[in-house]
């Protein structure tokens, strides 16, 4: 039966994660995500690879293994000089992990390549965006943690506290998201029993899309114009009034509140007053959800995590082209959890087509 873009057709069985988009739920191998936005980013990539929480021994482990794995090699500077100023951040991404092929990555993929290609994409992100806007080209620093070190890398300071939760947070809960289409790509391409290098250059390449990995540059240009408190609802007010749609409201997935919305909205509030920014996309969003309510009842139109992921940005005062490279570097966990999970029990992904030409 021929389903256009595969809706609704299952293409695996899985154990690491679940999505009810009707009643708002994502689930992390049994665990709702609620539950986990207090975990560290390396607390949550170890139980998606392996399948469990960490024990104390295990959690320290693994962000002694990550923070390891961090530095570029002298081979990966040099290509990520070579390639052209103006090439954009997902096709170098996309480039340089290609450049990581060799005996090291093939078949069967292991949970240690997964651990290496997760560790390093935050740098190589970092020394790219750093190297094109002619700043000091910053080395990791072991000692702090997956997220810090990230943000560390990218504005040569050590990040506040409030920044730092809130991005690990947005991190952590975006780590995974079903048989979405990166991760889809990620699998077929294992199953061919390619290797991890290739998996995960595919699911880059995917998540270049638009369509699928967008930069939240809306709801940031919606920040910008609304600039202070006072503004909110005469700003918002007008947009709906004129019929525009309201960026970072509403989600193809879920139909009801998005659950990585409400565990992120959580961690800023346990950390209000911490930075401006994020105070005002606090308000900027309870202002919206009640003009929504007023203005367009019945509509059911929730935030969506990618509204305060654009608030981070902003806080840290990044270029929105920064935003889908930064979704990479934590989605790289669910893919590469999605490809040791196919090459458990592969077989190749062969769908029909049907014919409809003269």
């Amino acid at each position: 039966m021929f389903s256009k873009g595969l809706k609704g057709v299952i293409a695996a069985q899985t154990t690491i994660s679940h999505i009810d988009g009707k009643e708002g739920v994502l689930i992390y191998r049994g665990y709702e995500i609620g539950e986990l936005s207090h975990l560290s980013f390396e607390e949550a990539a170890f139980l998606l690879w392996y399948g469990h929480l960490p024990t104390m021994n295990e959690a320290v482990e693994i962000k002694r293994k990550l923070s390891t794995y961090r530095f570029l090699t002298s081979e990966m500077k040099d290509i990520l000089h070579t390639l052209p100023k103006g090439m954009d951040m997902m096709s170098v991404l996309r480039t340089a992990v290609s450049s990581l092929g060799g005996p090291q990555y093939s078949w069967k993929p292991t949970i240690e390549q997964a651990m290496r290609l997760t560790a390093v994409i935050p740098t190589i992100i970092a020394y790219r965006f750093n190297m094109l806007m002619d700043k000091p080209l910053i080395d990791p620093d072991t000692r702090l943690n997956h997220v810090e070190n990230y943000l560390y890398m990218l504005t040569g300071r050590n990040p506040s506290l409030t920044v730092a939760d809130a991005l690990e947070t947005y991190m952590v809960l975006t780590l995974e998201h079903g048989m979405n289409a990166s991760a889809f790509s990620a699998r077929v391409t294992a199953s061919t029993e390619s290797d991890m290098i290739s998996a995960i250059t595919s699911a880059i390449g995917t998540m270049k899309g638009p369509l699928h990995g967008g930069a939240p540059s809306g709801v940031i240009d919606l920040l910008n114009e609304i600039g202070a408190l006072e503004n909110a609802e005469e700003v918002i007010r007008e947009k709906l009034l004129k019929g525009e749609k309201l960026m970072g409201f509403g989600h193809r997935v879920y139909k009801t509140h998005d659950p990585r919305a409400i565990a992120l909205r959580t961690t800023l509030l346990e950390n209000k007053g911490g930075d401006d920014s994020l105070d005002l996309a606090l308000y900027v969003e309870k202002k919206a959800i009640e003009l929504l309510d007023e203005m367009k009842p019945g509509r059911s139109l929730y935030t969506n995590v990618e509204f305060y992921a654009a608030a981070i940005m902003k806080s840290i005062n990044l270029p929105s082209e920064i935003f889908t490279p930064t979704f990479t570097a934590s989605r790289i966990v669910g893919w590469t959890a999605h490809v040791l999970e196919q090459a458990e029990k592969n077989s190749i992904f062969r769908p029909e087509s049907e014919y409809i030409g003269k």
